[in-house]
């Protein structure tokens, strides 16, 4: 790719999909340190298909902690509704990521 939008075989680049790209990632890395400081988990355990209750131990006060934690972070609203549907870290990375404004 060169400085002026173009790969390398001269195709136009889109600069929204490395925006998105880019923005999802900081999303996970942010989910992923809130999880971090809430439970003290071990960072390399915090893998998208970890369950919040089974594989990183969390209680049921703990994942609401983490659900408030994660509204404040972002500014989204998780309703009571959505919040019994975030099992993972996957599905909390994919709520925000489909809700943030």
């Amino acid at each position: 790719m060169d400085i002026f939008g173009a790969n390398s075989d001269g195709a136009a680049f889109d600069g929204r999909q490395l925006s998105r790209s880019l923005t999802m990632s900081t999303i996970a890395e942010r989910i992923r340190k809130i999880i971090v400081d809430q439970l003290g988990a071990d960072p390399a355990t915090i893998v998208d298909e970890a369950s919040f209750a089974d594989d990183l131990g969390a209680d049921s006060l703990e994942t609401v902690q983490i659900v408030m934690e994660i509204e404040e972070e972002f500014g989204v609203e998780i309703p009571d509704s959505a919040a019994s549907t975030i099992l993972t870290v996957g599905d909390a990375i994919r709520f925000v990521e489909k809700n943030k404004a």
